[in-house]
């Protein structure tokens, strides 16, 4: 059985612990329940590691150069969005786009990390949707905005490998794939990051998009499931 972890905001305490959703719009934290509102992100990072260009299916659609080697952007800490957090719609931009992305939890400080000892150091993995505001220029402006990046619901201690991945806006699927088309793997590029940096307790090493990421208007819900994980929700708002 997958073991899940995630945090809530109840009655004016947190709460932590083993995590199930029980598909009514609540959920169970450590056998108290609470609404999916009341979720907190499941991790405090100091910087978000996202890896772009990593589905082959994505780079033929948006016609880019396959990487010789991860390339990667960062978020930081400010841009992290709970689950079920309304998503605010920049007034500086017109075109603001979902991506639904699988994620590494760090589990504990590390650096220069092997690929065969990266789950040593991963607590789990959770979901990640990387907004972006693509009429901005350069990568830094569109994507590490506040709350461009909601985050959860929980980190579940799964293998990464071969999980499916289904996008939903506003009903209609927009996003159907499988972690085994990254270019890169979870542990290549977790230890690729570590190399370059220190992983804090918390921080997370996103994999990138697979296939047709796309335009969000206000009034959106947005539901990304990673297969093993569970379902992140957010509403444009």
């Amino acid at each position: 059985m997958v073991e899940r972890y995630a945090r809530a905001r109840v009655d004016g305490r947190t709460v932590e612990g083993g995590f199930v959703d029980n598909g009514d719009g609540t959920v169970t934290i450590d056998g108290e329940t609470a609404d999916y509102a009341d979720l907190l992100a499941p991790c405090e990072p100091s910087a978000l590691y996202c890896v772009g260009r990593n589905y082959a299916e994505k780079i033929d659609q948006m016609e880019y150069e396959v990487p010789d080697v991860p390339d990667f952007f960062i978020k930081p800490a400010t841009s992290v969005l709970a689950p079920g957090d309304g998503i605010v719609y920049p007034d500086w931009t017109d075109e603001l786009t979902y991506a639904g992305e699988l994620a590494a939890v760090i589990g504990e400080d590390c650096h220069d990390v092997d690929e065969d000892e990266v789950g040593d150091h991963v607590r789990g993995y959770t979901v990640m949707n990387d907004l972006d505001a693509l009429d901005q220029e350069r990568r830094t402006a569109r994507k590490a905005f506040d709350g461009s990046a909601p985050l959860g619901p929980c980190v579940a201690d799964i293998d990464p490998s071969g999980l499916g991945i289904e996008t939903y806006v506003g009903g209609e699927k927009r996003q159907d794939a499988n972690t085994d088309m990254m270019i890169f793997g979870a542990e290549e590029l977790v230890s690729f990051i570590s190399r370059r940096f220190t992983l804090r307790e918390g921080d997370v090493v996103a994999f990138g998009s697979p296939a047709n990421p796309g335009r969000l208007e206000r009034g959106d819900d947005v539901e990304i499931t990673y297969e093993g994980v569970g379902t992140l929700r957010n509403r444009v708002v």
